[in-house]
């Protein structure tokens, strides 16, 4: 028998030794996402921070990206966008591989900096609905923040 994968993450060919997320109880929704590089924020300044990771998943299925609560405390760090939302097509997309990015921004007047292998952001899979008389056809062309 074949096993098929249905949801999960893999490295990307950039940060091939990346390790995949783990939940951290048998009751957490969020995988903990961490930065693959170490990335230092300029008061105010908006970057990406990249996790070295891809997430594969069903049709219907989309992986939201959350603020970790420590983050605006212990970092002053937020996630810029408030949600991140990763699409099935954008793994594997011919731009970045699908590597998904947390948009964080620093909310202090200090510098910041984040090591490489800090937890930045819980990833949650969930299902998703289409509204009545969605006719969307269309199909990815480009990376992060590429579809309109």
């Amino acid at each position: 028998m074949v096993n098929q994968k249905v949801r999960g993450f893999e490295a990307v060919q950039e940060y091939p030794d990346t390790p995949l997320p783990e939940r951290a109880t048998a009751h957490s929704a969020g995988y903990d996402l961490a930065s693959a590089a170490e990335v230092t924020f300029a008061p105010h300044e908006i970057k990406l921070i990249p996790t070295g990771l891809k997430a594969y998943m069903q049709p219907g299925e989309v992986l939201y990206l959350y603020d970790r609560s420590s983050n605006p405390r212990k970092k002053g760090l937020v996630l810029a966008n408030s949600v991140g939302v990763i699409d099935a097509d954008y793994y594997n997309n011919p731009s970045n591989e699908g590597q998904i990015y947390a948009q964080m921004m620093n909310i202090t007047e200090n510098t910041v900096t984040i090591p490489a292998g800090e937890r930045i952001v819980q990833a949650v899979f969930a299902p998703f609905l289409i509204a009545d008389g969605d006719t969307a056809s269309g199909e990815r062309t480009g990376g992060f923040g590429s579809t309109h």
